[in-house]
């Protein structure tokens, strides 16, 4: 349940919530739609499995939209029958097994009512998505797929034209830091797909946003946001910071 407080930012900011970090994502995302003069926008989850998150995210895309005045729409990506099979030991097979997250379709759709989901391998399913669904410009991302494999096939959507993107797309990851069991690391899961993905365009990385973790409070969730940065887009370039940045010299 979302209370009705006038300062939503400060929410998530202290965690008064469910999934604050799929809030902060899309508010930065909705922002930067709102300041770039976009009245709609799309977010994407990949990953949707019993559909919880879909649930959550919708609540928070109808606050966020009442509060910053933009439309936005919802596309959720699953095969509907689990993971799929594991490539290799990048898909860090020691804490993931294929069929793990089946979703219950039905049921999900009979709570939902912002979401599209779009059903299949998402390796299949990204290729002819922009041409079916025509989204408004992706803002933000929230990538849950478990799997290198399936992160990396994911990325395919960062391969469209910069209309259906914007400059900085919000990207949350959610098993970037694994446990003690999966110990996530450079060489498999999504670091491993993000690192490859990074090597391929000098116009096009995801980063983190480093001004999270440079809090004197962290929370966990910081670790795990990022932002595809395409450098090369039409609006990357615009100016959004304060009109005014002088700081006179103190008497």
């Amino acid at each position: 349940m979302i209370p009705k407080i006038r300062n939503y930012k400060s929410l998530f900011l202290i965690e008064f919530m469910d999934r604050p970090y799929y809030a902060y994502t899309v508010y930065q995302a909705a922002l930067q739609a709102v300041q770039l003069g976009h009245k709609r926008m799309s977010i994407i989850e990949f990953g949707v499995a019993g559909g919880n998150g879909l649930v959550c995210l919708e609540k928070h895309v109808k606050r966020i939209s009442e509060k910053l005045g933009i439309h936005i729409n919802i596309y959720g990506f699953d095969t509907g029958e689990g993971l799929p099979q594991l490539v290799d030991y990048r898909d860090i097979p020691h804490t993931w097994q294929p069929g793990f997250f089946k979703m219950d379709y039905e049921k999900l759709m009979a709570k939902l009512s912002l979401s599209q989901v779009v059903l299949g391998n998402i390796e299949t399913t990204l290729r002819t998505f922009y041409q079916e669904y025509n989204p408004d410009p992706i803002g933000a991302i929230l990538f849950d797929v478990d799997l290198y494999s399936s992160t990396k096939a994911a990325f395919q959507i960062f391969q469209a034209d910069s209309k259906f993107l914007l400059p900085r797309v919000r990207c949350y990851f959610d098993d970037i830091l694994g446990n003690d069991i999966s110990l996530t690391n450079e060489y498999t899961g999504e670091r491993l797909a993000i690192h490859e993905y990074n090597a391929l365009l000098e116009t096009k990385k995801i980063t983190p946003v480093y001004h999270l973790l440079g809090k004197m409070v962290r929370k966990k969730w910081y670790s795990k946001c990022f932002v595809h940065h395409m450098f090369n887009h039409p609006q990357y370039c615009q100016f959004l910071g304060k009109p005014n940045q002088e700081i006179p010299l103190a008497a």
